[in-house]
């Protein structure tokens, strides 16, 4: 059997232009102080240390000093510039790191090699903790290939069944979000199985409460549209086939699902079927909040650090968020 002389194309390398706009435009800001709670791996001592050597945040390593020191080591780094706040264990972590918050010595928090549910209990402590009256939710910032701009997807890691009143701040964090990183024209889609209103279906039902709730000024800084299903949200021709008219349908920059599950399944398919890149933030306490994942990418990384970058600039000057009750 002959063989083939046709060399095979090499890999086709997807450039990140999305993030890279991001990372470039955190990077004329003020670095942004930013207490990493145990960071106590490789990869998350890693990811603080690269974004610090990028201009993105000016790291406060709150941890314990041995475990700190054996991961720079493993990293080949010296931490001797950086400040390291000692404490004993995670959850020591995670509590001193919100202090300094408390005290204004940093203005985000970040994930180490903790569980999230270790650091977000110290956040949404009543006593001590960083609750404001706005519901916490988590936006992925998506860079999808193929797709022109940013596409937020919200909430796919914290509210697992959210109310009505909670979808509202879920809705808002996006906004603001995305106002932060430089949309003009925020375009909400509230996705559903279908883009009429079913009261068989709750999300759609929501979904045309959230649209009016705009339309009263209980959510600003959006044009907001749903029931949509997700072809019509992000794709023209499946709107126009739907007769559907709307500021919002195809050209959708943030997707606001029915609860967690559709959420997370949502991202994860665009992850791995899209070869989509998934950056992630907490909203709606008093600072922003950079969850990384020791499965994300080097860029994804950089990337949520320049988001939290963005959105603590662009809401240093604004009024903030009142807190909870007590």
């Amino acid at each position: 059997m002959a063989h083939s002389t046709t060399q095979e194309a090499p890999a086709r390398r997807r450039r990140h232009e999305k993030y890279e706009r991001l990372i470039a435009a955190a990077q004329a800001r003020a670095r942004l102080t930013v207490a990493v709670a145990h960071p106590c791996d490789e990869a998350s001592l890693g990811a603080a240390l690269e974004a610090a050597d990028l201009g993105l945040i000016e790291p406060i390593l709150v941890g314990p000093r041995p475990k700190i020191a054996a991961a720079a080591a493993s990293c080949g780094r010296d931490l001797a510039t950086l400040r390291i706040v000692e404490a004993a264990h995670s959850h020591d972590s995670a509590a001193r790191a919100v202090a300094l918050v408390r005290a204004g010595e940093a203005g985000a928090l970040m994930k180490g090699s903790l569980h999230t549910d270790e650091l977000m209990s110290a956040v949404v402590r009543r006593e001590g903790g960083l609750r404001t009256a706005r519901r916490l939710s988590h936006c992925f910032v998506m860079d999808v290939p193929n797709h022109d701009d940013p596409l937020i997807v919200t909430d796919a890691a914290i509210n697992i069944a959210p109310t009505l009143e909670e979808k509202r701040d879920i809705v808002q964090n996006a906004i603001d979000l995305a106002h932060s990183f430089g949309v003009d024209v925020v375009r909400v889609a509230i996705v559903s199985a279908m883009e009429t209103v079913n009261p068989k279906i709750p999300s759609t039902v929501d979904a045309a409460a959230l649209c009016k709730m705009a339309d009263r000024g209980q959510i600003t800084g959006a044009v907001l549209d749903g029931p949509l299903a997700l072809d019509n949200a992000i794709d023209l021709g499946a709107a126009a086939i739907k007769k559907i008219r709307s500021p919002v349908a195809g050209r959708a920059n943030v997707l606001v699902v029915p609860n967690l599950e559709a959420g997370n399944m949502l991202a994860k398919s665009l992850t791995f079927l899209a070869e989509a890149d998934a950056a992630g933030i907490v909203l709606g306490a008093r600072v922003p909040i950079i969850l990384t994942s020791r499965a994300d990418s080097r860029l994804t990384r950089l990337a949520s650090c320049a988001v939290a970058s963005l959105f603590a600039a662009s809401h240093r000057a604004a009024k903030p968020l009142p807190e909870a009750d007590r």
